[in-house]
C-alpha cells in the first residue's frame, strides 16, 4: 500500500488518474476516509491527476494519540506533497478537510494553485459540543455517534432513496478508530479561523448545502465575505453535498478548476 513516513505519522495515500495532468488533493471530513471522494474520481480525472489521503487517526493512516491541531493536518498535508514531490496543486477540502483548505491558504499559499472549501467554516461548533462529542465516543464508540452524525450528513429524503451511496460512508465513519476521531473532534473545536481568512491568497470557491445544518450556507458566505476574491456555490445537500448532490458538486468545482 502507499504509504509516506512522518516525523509521527505514516499517512495513506492514493493517485487516481493520469500522471501527466496537474494536481488536485482532495482532503477529507472528519470520520470518513479517501473513499469519500469515489464519487468525483470520474469526472476529475479526465482533467488532472487526483490525490487522495487518509488524515492522521483516519481510514488506513496510522493514529497518534492525544489530540490533534489543524495546523497539524496540515503539515501532514505539506509533508505527503514533499514526499510525492508535488510543488504546487489544487485543493479540495470537505468540512475538516476544508479547515485544512483554509490554513494552507493563509499559511502555504505559495503551495496551492486553487482553492475549494465545501460544507465547512471558519468556525464550526462550540467547544462545549466538540468536547460532548469527545466524551461520548471515548465511552460508547463511533456507534454512539452514529445518531448526531448521519442525520447531518444527508437529507431525510437522500437516505431513503439512496442507501447504496450513504451505507459506505456510514461503514466509513464506524471503521473509524475513536482515539483518531477524538483527535479530530479536538482539531476542530480548536480551529477558527474568522481572523485569518483574509490572508487567503489564492483563488477561491467556497461550496454550501441549502440544508447543511453543520456549515450552513450563511457560514460559507462569511467565507466569500473574508476571503477576497472567493466565489459561492450552494447546492440541494445536506453536509456531505458531494455525495448528496454529486453531478451539481462536481460541475461546479470542475468549471471553477479549469477556468
Amino acid at each position: 500500500m502507499p504509504f509516506v513516513d512522518l516525523s509521527d505519522v505514516r499517512i495513506y495515500y492514493q493517485w487516481d488518474g493520469p500522471a501527466d495532468k496537474p494536481v488536485v488533493l482532495f482532503s477529507n471530513g472528519l470520520g470518513t476516509n479517501v473513499t469519500l471522494w469515489d464519487g468525483q474520481i470520474a469526472e476529475l480525472g479526465k482533467h488532472f491527476r487526483v490525490l487522495r489521503y487518509d488524515h492522521r487517526g483516519h481510514g488506513k493512516s496510522s493514529v497518534p494519540p492525544g489530540s490533534y491541531s489543524i495546523g497539524m493536518l496540515s503539515q501532514d498535508v505539506l509533508g505527503l506533497l514533499d514526499a510525492l514531490g508535488v510543488e504546487t496543486c489544487s485543493f479540495c477540502g470537505l468540512s475538516m478537510g476544508g479547515m485544512v483548505g483554509q490554513w494552507l491558504g493563509a499559511n502555504a499559499a505559495g503551495r496551492i494553485r486553487k482553492l475549494v472549501l465545501s460544507s465547512t467554516a471558519a468556525k464550526i461548533g462550540t467547544d462545549e459540543s466538540w468536547n460532548a462529542r469527545i466524551a461520548l465516543v471515548q465511552e460508547g464508540g463511533m456507534q454512539a455517534a452514529i445518531p448526531l452524525v448521519v442525520v447531518r450528513w444527508f437529507t431525510t429524503d437522500f437516505q431513503k432513496a439512496s442507501p447504496e451511496r450513504v451505507t459506505p460512508v456510514r461503514e466509513a465513519f464506524l471503521a473509524t478508530d475513536p482515539v483518531g476521531y477524538a483527535g479530530g473532534c479536538a482539531a476542530v473545536r480548536d480551529g477558527d479561523f474568522r481572523a485569518s481568512d483574509r490572508k487567503i491568497g489564492v483563488p477561491s470557491l467556497i461550496v454550501a448545502g441549502t440544508h447543511d445544518s453543520v456549515a450552513p450556507p450563511a457560514e460559507g458566505r462569511f467565507l466569500v465575505d473574508d476571503i477576497p476574491g472567493a466565489r459561492f456555490a450552494e447546492l440541494p445537500a445536506a453536509h456531505l453535498s458531494n455525495v448528496e448532490a454529486r453531478d451539481q458538486f462536481n460541475s461546479a468545482i470542475l468549471d471553477f478548476l479549469t477556468d
